[in-house]
């Protein structure tokens, strides 16, 4: 007898593997389908999602567009360019902090906690918000298929610990990772330059927070990074801030000192700053303005191009400085860059994309958006890992050295920078005094030569070594860097064989306890938080369908009769009244109530538009 297979609770199946640029300033999935790589666009949306949260007095967090426009009126609960926290500890990010709207404290293993309405947040949590956004969008424009498994690109310069919590960040939001792809590479393989026999390339990524150089070299598909080098503090962000560090300075004129340091005011500073640098890369001038707090007044001030890019020109040099690093690492001049590739959405400046011109002597590659070039090579890299016909191999770098703290303080280098991952390697170290039975290894990454000028990676001991004396013993401690990037070490006593395998814990990272704690907190608070997620979003709908139907009436009230717009007036007064309730029912039933009441006034508005866009036009025309 045949058994058919029943889907009994009618679930769609999961997304095939899918590609996510996990942005400092948007996110974006990308998706292969239809023999190419396409970002995933949900009906009436560009599928962009601004990696901001905003945190409200009572509900869950609201991620993405919505929380973007919010941070204008209430920046003191937003977070903004979490990622570059990511991985890192409270003195590597001190200048950034000075920006967050909530305070921070270092936790175990030396993680950034953010203190949210009295809850620590790390941030891997907050990252995690937006992967989980990222996750509805991919859901909407898939008729609810579940996002499930997916290749996340980070900056070549991210260290082991960032990487790590980049992985820790996905597995919180419940996305499995295949695999982390460095930012240039992906760009490289949206461009199809793994098509190409052989070549050397170069890729120039300067987005909203980070910027990285990378040389690669491609031979029959086979990418090698020969280089890479980078600025994990330079991106579009300090770009904004030489536009308003002019206004703050010329405000400072004629307002009080104390008013420009408020929040909403400073948001609203930065806003005004990067709307004008987006229209000073399509215009030769643009204007600046915004409202001065506790006045009527506004302040405006017209920049050209020119002055802009004269005030950009150091930000632009510090990005050459590492492009000529990273020559010099590959051991490659200018003229031996077959191709250019420009990523970010900073690279749209006519400033910026002459320099790079004039610096590799060659027109750089600009046909595809450089915001999306990251996401639509992720999901290259996605299919190919889930038995894609494309055939590509990647080969990625360490981009630091990689080593352990010796006795004296000093650092012993065991993988060297530009190492091509995956790699390994073997060293061997022994005891420092008479009947020393254990060891304290410091992991470290870094190019100085003290312990102290390096970056800590993580400790642990190795026990269990026979009393002898000392420089007897002989210990092998192994480096294994896998194909992501993260790293683990291996110590081992030759002589009587005790060894011990250490999955290095990098500091500013999360421990497994941790991980576990949070998924926990999750589930057990899922019923709650879906619920209290409903109701904010049935709000947010509600306040959206109000403003709609508001401007709607004044243009159509008079074609409307008497009984309908009482309907409608009834159905907002109760949609208002719903929206102070907080009971997702009622929120439902208002809804649906509004939406019924209103489509007489749609269908008139909708009549209304057919007309005036036919207007004048004969039968060949339409």
């Amino acid at each position: 007898m045949g058994f058919l297979q029943l889907n009994v609770l009618n679930q769609p199946e999961p997304l095939p593997a899918v590609g996510i640029d996990l942005g400092t300033t948007n996110s974006l999935v990308a998706i292969w389908e239809n023999g190419r790589p396409n970002v995933v666009r949900p009906e009436g949306d560009n599928g962009y999602v601004p990696s901001c949260v905003f945190f409200p007095t009572d509900g869950p967090p609201i991620v993405g567009k919505e929380a973007r426009e919010r941070a204008v009126f209430e920046p003191e609960r937003t977070i903004f360019s979490i990622k570059r926290f990511m991985g890192r500890g409270l003195a590597d990010v001190a200048a950034d902090l000075k920006s967050m709207p909530f305070p921070a404290s270092s936790g175990r293993n030396g993680v950034i906690e953010f203190d949210v309405r009295g809850r620590k947040l790390t941030p891997q949590e907050i990252s995690a918000l937006v992967l989980e956004k990222c996750g509805e969008v991919a859901a909407r424009a898939s008729g609810g298929r579940a996002l499930a498994k997916a290749v996340i690109t980070v900056p070549a310069y991210f260290d082991d610990a960032q990487r790590q919590a980049t992985r820790d960040a996905a597995r919180l939001a419940g996305i499995e990772v295949l695999r982390i792809v460095n930012e240039p590479t992906a760009a490289s393989l949206a461009y199809g330059l793994d098509q190409k026999k052989q070549g050397n390339v170069a890729v120039y990524d300067l987005g909203g927070g980070t910027f990285d150089v990378s040389i690669l070299a491609i031979e029959d598909g086979v990418f090698r990074v020969l280089a890479t080098n980078g600025d994990t503090h330079l991106g579009g962000d300090d770009f904004d801030r030489m536009l308003v560090a002019v206004a703050s300075t010329e405000l400072s004129h004629s307002v009080d000192p104390r008013k420009l340091d408020e929040p909403a005011f400073l948001q609203g500073l930065r806003l005004a700053a990067e709307k004008c640098k987006i229209e000073l890369s399509s215009y030769p001038e643009a204007e600046m303005h915004i409202q001065i707090p506790d006045s009527n007044a506004q302040w405006r001030r017209r920049f050209t191009r020119e002055e802009f890019e004269a005030l950009s020109r150091p930000l632009i040099e510090r990005t050459l400085d590492s492009c000529r690093r990273a020559l010099s690492d590959s051991k490659l001049d200018a003229s031996q860059i077959d191709e250019v590739v420009l990523v970010g959405g900073v690279t749209r400046m006519p400033a910026v994309r002459a320099a790079v011109e004039q610096f590799f002597g060659r027109v750089p590659h600009t046909q595809l958006n450089p915001d999306e070039v990251v996401a639509l090579g992720a999901a290259v890299q996605a299919h190919v890992l889930s038995g894609g016909t494309r055939e590509v191999l990647l080969m990625d770098v360490t981009p630091l050295s990689l080593g352990l703290e010796t006795v004296g303080g000093a650092m012993a280098k065991i993988i060297l920078r530009n190492a091509t991952i995956p790699c390994q390697a073997t060293e061997g170290f022994t005891t420092y005094v008479d009947n020393q039975t254990a060891i304290d290894f410091n992991v470290l990454q870094g190019e100085r030569e003290l312990a102290s000028d390096t970056r800590s990676l993580g400790r642990f001991r190795l026990s269990g070594i026979p009393p002898m004396p000392a420089g007897l013993a002989r210990i092998a401690v192994r480096f294994h860097i896998d194909a992501n990037g993260l790293l683990t070490v291996t110590a081992k006593e030759q002589s009587t064989g005790a060894s011990a395998h250490i999955e290095v814990q990098p500091q500013n990272g999360l421990s497994e306890a941790d991980v576990q704690r949070m998924l926990a907190a999750a589930y057990a608070n899922a019923k709650d938080d879906f619920a209290a997620r409903r109701v904010a979003e049935l709000e947010t709908e509600l306040g959206t369908m109000l403003r709609a139907t508001e401007k709607g009436l004044v243009d159509a009230r008079s074609q409307l009769d008497r009984e309908t717009i009482l309907d409608i007036e009834d159905a907002m007064k109760s949609a208002r009244e719903a929206c102070s309730t907080r009971d997702a029912q009622v929120l439902q039933r208002a809804r649906d109530a509004f939406e019924k009441a209103t489509m007489p006034l749609a269908a008139v508005l909708m009549d209304n538009f057919a007309k005036k866009a036919l207007t004048g036009k004969i039968i060949g025309e339409m």
